[in-house]
C-alpha cells in the first residue's frame, strides 16, 4: 500500500462505511415501499434491492468472496474525496467488509429472537393434534422430496442437497398471519391450525438448520453425529420452552428492579447472547440460541416492551442481512439464453414445484371432525419468506451452495412468498369470521 497519511485513511474508511449504509438503506427502503403498496412482503423488496446494488447489478455493494469488481465510479469518488489512490479504496473496502457482515449477523440474531418472542406456544396447544400433524408433514414432505430429487435427478452432492431440502421446510408465520388477519380469518379454524403449525414449523426448521450447518463443517453425514446434534437441538429447544414458564418470572423480577434507561433492551440482549453462547458451546448454531432466547422470554410480563425495543434493531440490522443476501447473488446463472444455465433453471423449477406441493399436501395430512378448508391450510403453510432467506443466507456464508443452487433456492423462496398471499386472497375472497382483534394480525412482514 502506498505511503498515505493516517487522516486520509481514516477519511476513506469513514466514507466507505457510511456510504455502504447509505446505499443499503436507501435502496432497501425504496424497494420495500414499492412492494408494500402491492401488498407484498417488504423483505422481498430488501432482497431485490440487494440484487440491484450488488454483484448482479450496479456493483455498489459487492461481497469480496464474489470476486466481482467494485463500481469504478464509486471507487474514484471515494478516492477523490479522501485523496487516496483507487487501489487503496478497493483494499480498504475488502478489508472492512467483515464488519458489515457482523452487523448483518446481529440483525439475523435479533430477527430470530423476535420470531421466538412472537411464537405463541398456547396457539399450538389449542389445535395441538392437527397443527402438529400439519407441521410435521409440511417439514418432512418438502425435505424428503427435495433432497432425494436433487440427488437422484440432478446428481447434487449430499450436503448441498440436504441443505436445499432443509431450506424448503420452514413457514413464514409473519406473512401468513398478515394475510389471514387482513381477511379477518385469523380466528377461523383454518387460521388457528396454520398459525399453530407455523409456530412448530419455525421450531423444527431452525433445529434442522442448526443440524445441517453444523454437519456441513465436518463434510460428511455419519449417523452418530447426526443423532447427537438432533438430540442436542431438541433438548435445547425443549429446555427453552420449559424456561419460558420458569425463568421468565425471574427475568421480570430483575427488570422490575432496574431503573436506568434501556433496561429492557439490555437485559433482553444479555439473555440473547447467553443463549447464543450456550448453543455454540454445545456444537449448535448460534441462530438456534437466538430463537430459543425469544421462546424463553415469550412468557415474560414485559414481552410487549421487549418487542418494542427489539423491532427497531430488526428494522435496521435485519435489513442489512437481507440486502447482503441479494448483493452476493449471481443471477446471470438464470439467463435462459445461455445453454449452460438451463439445467440450473430446471433445478429451480423442480424446487419450486416441490416446495408448493409439499406444503399444500400437508393441508390434507390431519384428521378433523369439523368442516375445514384443507386447501387454505396448505396454502397458508406455503410462504418461506424471511425464514427461507435465513436458510439461504447461512448456506451462502458457509459456502455450501453452488451459484446455480443458490439462485434456485432464491427463486423458490421468492416464488412461494409471492404466490401464497395471492392464492390465499383468491381462495378466501368473500369469507370472513367477523372482527379480528388477534394481535398476530399485526405481525410485520
Amino acid at each position: 500500500m502506498p505511503e498515505i497519511g493516517a487522516h486520509q485513511l481514516e477519511v476513506a474508511e469513514t466514507l466507505i462505511g457510511v456510504g455502504r449504509f447509505l446505499v443499503i438503506f436507501v435502496a432497501a427502503r425504496l424497494l420495500a415501499e414499492l412492494l408494500v403498496r402491492w401488498q407484498l412482503p417488504t423483505i422481498l423488496g430488501e432482497l431485490i434491492a440487494g440484487v440491484i446494488i450488488g454483484a448482479s447489478g450496479l456493483h455498489l455493494i459487492v461481497p469480496p468472496e464474489t470476486q466481482a469488481a467494485l463500481s469504478q465510479g464509486l471507487v474514484q469518488l471515494v478516492g477523490s474525496l479522501a485523496d487516496v489512490p483507487p487501489d487503496v479504496v478497493s483494499h480498504l473496502y475488502a478489508e472492512s467488509f467483515p464488519s458489515l457482515q457482523a452487523v448483518a449477523t446481529l440483525g439475523l440474531f435479533a430477527l430470530l429472537f423476535l420470531t421466538g418472542l412472537e411464537s405463541d406456544l398456547d396457539e399450538l396447544v389449542a389445535v395441538g393434534g392437527q397443527a402438529t400433524t400439519v407441521a410435521v408433514a409440511g417439514v418432512a414432505l418438502p425435505f424428503a422430496l427435495g433432497t432425494a430429487g436433487l440427488m437422484a435427478f440432478f446428481h447434487v452432492d449430499v450436503i448441498p442437497a440436504v441443505f436445499a431440502g432443509a431450506s424448503m421446510t420452514a413457514t413464514s408465520i409473519g406473512i401468513t398471519a398478515s394475510v389471514f388477519g387482513e381477511l379477518k380469518m385469523l380466528r377461523s379454524r383454518e387460521g388457528q391450525i396454520v398459525i399453530g403449525a407455523a409456530v412448530l414449523d419455525d421450531i423444527l426448521g431452525i433445529v434442522i438448520l442448526a443440524v445441517v450447518v453444523s454437519l456441513a463443517g465436518g463434510g460428511n453425514l455419519e449417523i452418530g453425529p447426526i443423532l447427537k446434534l438432533v438430540a442436542a437441538a431438541l433438548v435445547f429447544v425443549v429446555a427453552a420452552i420449559g424456561l419460558s414458564r420458569t425463568a421468565a418470572p425471574g427475568f421480570d423480577w430483575v427488570i422490575d428492579r432496574l431503573k436506568a434507561p434501556g433496561d429492557v433492551a439490555v437485559a433482553s440482549f444479555v439473555v440473547l447472547t447467553l443463549c447464543c453462547f450456550a448453543a455454540t458451546a454445545i456444537g449448535l448454531e448460534a441462530a438456534l440460541g437466538a430463537f430459543a432466547a425469544g421462546l424463553i422470554l415469550s412468557k415474560s410480563n414485559h414481552s410487549h416492551a421487549i418487542e418494542a425495543a427489539v423491532k427497531p434493531v430488526v428494522a435496521l440490522f435485519a435489513t442489512i442481512f437481507f440486502v447482503l443476501i441479494g448483493t452476493g447473488m449471481d443471477l446471470s446463472v438464470l439467463n435462459p439464453l445461455d445453454p449452460a444455465n438451463r439445467p440450473g433453471l430446471v433445478v429451480a423449477a423442480f424446487l419450486l414445484v416441490v416446495a408448493i406441493a409439499g406444503k399444500v399436501a400437508a393441508g390434507w395430512c390431519f384428521l378433523s371432525s369439523q368442516p375445514t378448508n384443507r386447501l387454505v391450510v396448505g396454502l397458508g403453510m406455503m410462504p418461506r419468506g424471511e425464514v427461507g432467506l435465513i436458510f439461504l443466507g447461512l448456506g451462502t456464508q458457509a459456502k455450501l451452495l453452488s451459484p446455480a443452487l443458490e439462485a434456485a433456492i432464491l427463486l423458490m423462496v421468492i416464488g412461494t412468498t409471492f404466490l401464497a398471499p395471492v392464492l390465499l386472497r383468491l381462495v378466501l375472497a368473500g369469507k370472513s369470521d367477523g372482527p379480528d382483534l388477534d394481535p398476530l394480525a399485526e405481525i410485520p412482514t
